[in-house]
């Protein structure tokens, strides 16, 4: 039984996971080479959604003077994080969704990688709209995410792309399958065009894409 709403258990998660995101790496290299450009003298970064601390630990070895607050709505996932990052004391956990998040102007840097479109469009809505009111006035939010294509046909040659590489990363023909249709069941991904207006809605003076390939793109959001 699974213990987080991802396609895979704590226990298989970090394993597993870039043998369905291509380029999952890429999310974390394109976050720190943007944070380090920011060129703060101390950050105080929220990672929400934050899994089993992969990121986190990326961020904790790459900056100084960082304080770090772990989000995630599974406990399984932060105890993961916890034992990952146990020698480091600058790390706080929280046992929350995006959703449900009460920070209010505090944070410098806000990310949630593939966290969000588990959340239907008023969820999803929500949730960034907590993600905003966490930053500091100027603060950045950093978001990578599952996404749909603008036209059908569009999207179904993204999935057959998608689908090719799972294949050739060792999912069977079955695995694969599982895999594209939890799209509108578990996952809800939404264009390109929709995270640009939600971001700009939720009241963000300035978005921008940071990086898009296969059916997963980045963003990044100026409060």
């Amino acid at each position: 039984m699974k213990d987080n709403l991802s396609s895979y258990t704590s226990n298989d998660y970090d394993s597993r996971i870039n043998s369905v995101l291509p380029y999952y790496a890429e999310f974390h290299n394109q976050i720190l080479d943007l944070a380090e450009c920011l060129g703060l003298s101390r950050i105080n970064w929220l990672d929400t959604g934050c899994g089993t601390g992969n990121l986190a630990q990326k961020v904790l070895k790459k900056f100084d003077t960082v304080d770090l607050t772990l989000c995630d709505p599974s406990e399984a996932m932060l105890e993961k994080s916890k034992d990952k990052l146990k020698e480091y004391k600058n790390v706080k956990y929280v046992n929350l969704a995006s959703q449900q998040l009460g920070f209010n102007n505090e944070f410098d840097i806000v990310t949630a990688v593939q966290a969000h479109h588990y959340l239907d469009r008023n969820q999803r809505a929500n949730a960034t709209k907590k993600c905003f009111e966490a930053l500091k006035d100027g603060g950045v939010y950093i978001t990578f995410e599952n996404i749909s294509l603008s036209c059908n046909e569009c999207d179904e040659l993204g999935m057959k792309r998608w689908k090719k590489y799972l294949l050739e990363h060792g999912k069977s023909e079955e695995e694969a399958e599982s895999h594209i249709k939890r799209r509108g069941t578990e996952v809800f991904p939404v264009t390109i065009e929709e995270h640009i207006s939600l971001l700009k809605k939720t009241g963000f003076k300035a978005v921008e894409i940071i990086w898009m390939s296969y059916m997963q793109a980045g963003f990044w959001a100026i409060k």
